[in-house]
């Protein structure tokens, strides 16, 4: 990837606060001058003058409607008669009267620019008025006002010079305007009329290419290459021997079909269909239900596919537009600062689909057996069990028989456990938001969820998340995908080994994959110096260090308490940005400063989000003590607005490493496998930690 030497935002945190006024090298401004011309900033005036222009247009518009109707219906313009007068007299003499919708002052301008001007095309000063209007009142940008304002009048005069030279001789001379007429005798008096016509037609189509990018061979239709599709399908279907229907990958509803299929496992033989019937069948999860005849119960097996995948396009973000500036009305690109970095491919990444096997039919059946025949020696009867397959556990939902208590059941589990022989069971009794009780059994052999197929999934890809990121799949084998800027700041715990560093990877790539490096920063602190060294590749594009750091990981604790230190000045002047900008929270800014609405010259700058990682927090607070907390728990009180985000993990979840003013400003939490139950509660709470199975 091409880097930018001398990048002015590699260091955020080298200047945290930014000098407002800057006036070295340049000359003192005139007070006088300045109060003059001051008020045309105020948005009052901008409002009453935005006000008026689409009130005038709205006026012209009737005024110019009412004119063209009197003229046709009456054959010699009823308003005709004001010619003969002067403005003055129009406007202050009674005797005079026109029959005009908007009175004497609108039949004398409807006079002077329709009949004595530009003709029918006069209403393009309408929608000039009204685009202008809207801009000023609203500060609403319905078009490029320069660039509009040049190709309506480019329109204007063709329009005009055309309607001349199509009506001149006749009673609709009046649709061209004096202009319009004197000008087309002008052309054709010195082209000819074949040269006039030439020459307009010339004009029009040189018009709609600069304005609407009109091709040429967009109009010629293509015959011969439908032809030659369908002597392709022809020679298709006679080479297989079979009258094969050739597959569209442009139908969705073909698609969808063969992705369900491609993706699910049956537990019964297959049937075959015609294409015709399993397309217009809609596409819904298979169940087939298995009854036991000797315990009665009904048992349904619900297939989970999880086929969210999108085509890869080369950028990992679902995005491959850029945009480039033209005008000053066009919007600010923070991203061309690097406008050649190109997003990682999703081929970088391995595909694990091959590991692990699907959880089979006689599996199922084994263990729901084990459930109610360990449920039947307690004289717990059921009516229903559906099972709910995942990549590494699956799901059994029971509805007991009536009269059963949810706490016998619940009792029961390590009961269930020693029956199953599992590594370790979890009952959910009851399941939020249904009327059933879940049994979680791990499966004998658990898929690997690869992160290329998170990464590639349509849930991630199409993800509208300021600050997206992919954690797994859940048990109905969809794709988690969560909003780092909700969150705010993520608490990671768990034993040693259980995933949290791949975890923090996950976080991390996923940002990679869908923003760019204007849009975000990575402050990463690893004391124990080996988890987070594959980022340092990195530095150039996404890392955010201190001005004197040799090192973009930051690993000794003297600098990670100047670090945090530093990250509180930024805080701090990003503050004060939000305040002189009248805005609440860091995306209002950004959008304010995108709009052109904040000048950089008085210190304002597109504000990336940074993102400080944290892989071993225990060591940070068994060395440095109060000078981490302190700056840490401010950080994570204020520090949401302004978008600086923390992620911390740590294996030691005790009390006196996650504090109480820690937790208090830590609403999310991810637990992984802890030894007791304390510290399932110190995380999170609750217990049940201790009960996952590991490995994430």
């Amino acid at each position: 990837m091409p880097v930018k030497e001398n990048n002015p935002r590699r260091n955020i945190l080298k200047n945290s606060s930014v000098p407002k006024n800057n006036t070295k090298g340049t000359k003192p401004r005139s007070r006088k001058k300045g109060k003059r011309w001051g008020f045309l900033k105020n948005e009052k005036y901008h409002l009453t003058i935005g006000v008026f222009l689409v009130l005038l247009s709205v006026y012209l518009l009737f005024a110019f409607t009412s004119y063209l109707i009197n003229y046709f219906a009456g054959g010699v313009g009823l308003d005709d008669q004001t010619a003969g007068y002067s403005f003055w007299q129009i406007m202050t003499e009674q005797s005079i009267e026109v029959n005009n919708w908007a009175g004497r002052l609108g039949a004398y301008l409807a006079w002077q620019l329709i009949k004595g001007g530009f003709g029918i095309a006069s209403y393009i000063f309408i929608f000039l008025l009204f685009i202008a209007g809207i801009k000023l009142s609203l500060k609403v940008t319905l078009l490029p006002y320069w660039r509009t304002l040049l190709y309506s009048l480019i329109l204007l005069v063709w329009l005009s010079v055309t309607m001349g030279f199509l009506f001149r001789n006749l009673e609709l001379s009046i649709l061209a305007g004096i202009f319009g007429t004197y000008s087309a005798e002008w052309i054709e008096g010195l082209m000819g009329k074949v040269g006039t016509g030439i020459f307009l037609l010339f004009v029009i189509i040189i018009y709609l290419v600069f304005t609407v990018n009109l091709k040429l061979s967009n109009l010629v239709p293509e015959k011969k290459a439908k032809t030659e599709d369908d002597d392709e399908d022809e020679q298709g279907s006679t080479s297989s021997g079979k009258n094969t229907p050739r597959e569209d990958k442009y139908n969705p509803v073909e698609f969808a079909v063969k992705e369900t299929e491609d993706a699910s496992w049956d537990i019964s033989e297959r049937t075959t269909e015609p294409a015709e019937k399993v397309a217009s069948q809609t596409v819904e999860p298979k169940k087939t239900e298995v009854k036991d005849p000797a315990q009665e119960v009904e048992f349904t097996i619900e297939e989970t596919t999880g086929n969210d995948k999108l085509p890869d396009n080369g950028n990992g973000n679902g995005n491959g537009n850029e945009q480039e500036h033209f005008t000053i009305d066009t919007p600010f690109d923070p991203t061309l600062d690097l406008a050649s970095y190109r997003y990682p491919p999703i081929d970088l990444l391995d595909e694990y689909g091959g590991e692990g096997t699907k959880v089979q039919k006689e599996e199922l059946e084994a263990n729901k057996n084990r459930i109610v025949q360990t449920l039947g020696n307690y004289s717990i009867s059921i009516e229903k069990i559906r099972a709910t397959i995942g990549p590494a556990v699956t799901l059994y939902e029971i509805i007991p028989a009536p009269g059963i208590r949810i706490s016998r059941i619940k009792n029961l589990e390590d009961d269930i456990a020693l029956s199953l022989s599992a590594l370790g069971i979890r009952i959910i009794a009851p399941i939020p938001g249904k009327g059933t009780i879940g049994i979680e059994v791990p499966n004998q052999n658990p898929e690997v969820v690869s992160m290329k197929s998170i990464l590639s999934s349509e849930r991630f890809t199409a993800s509208k998340y300021e600050l997206p990121f992919g954690m797994g799949k859940t048990i109905q084998n969809e794709t988690f995908v969560a909003d780092l800027t909700r969150m705010p700041h993520i608490l990671m715990a768990g034993a040693t080994g259980q995933g949290k560093s791949v975890g923090l990877n996950a976080i991390v790539a996923s940002l990679l994959y869908k923003k760019h490096p204007a849009q975000v920063k990575f402050v990463m602190i690893d004391p124990k110096k080996v988890e987070l060294t594959l980022f340092s590749k990195i530095e150039r594009h996404f890392l955010a260090k201190l001005p004197d750091s040799e090192e973009a990981i930051i690993t000794e604790t003297r600098k990670v308490v100047r670090t945090l230190n530093s990250l509180n000045l930024e805080m701090d002047a990003r503050y004060d940005l939000l305040k002189d900008a009248q805005v609440r929270n860091i995306k209002e800014y950004n959008n304010k400063f995108i709009t052109r609405r904040l000048n950089p010259n008085e210190g304002h700058r597109y504000l990336p989000y940074i993102i400080v990682v944290i892989d071993e927090f225990a060591d940070l607070i068994m060395t440095a003590g109060k000078e981490i907390e302190v700056p840490l728990t401010r950080l994570a009180q204020l520090a949401r607005a302004i978008g600086i985000h923390l992620i911390i993990a740590t294996q030691r979840p005790s009390v006196n490493i996650i504090t109480g003013s820690i937790k208090a400003n830590f609403p999310a939490r991810f637990a992984f496998r802890v030894i007791s139950k304390i510290d399932s509660r110190t995380i999170l709470d609750s217990s049940g930690a201790e009960q996952l199975i590991g490995r994430g």
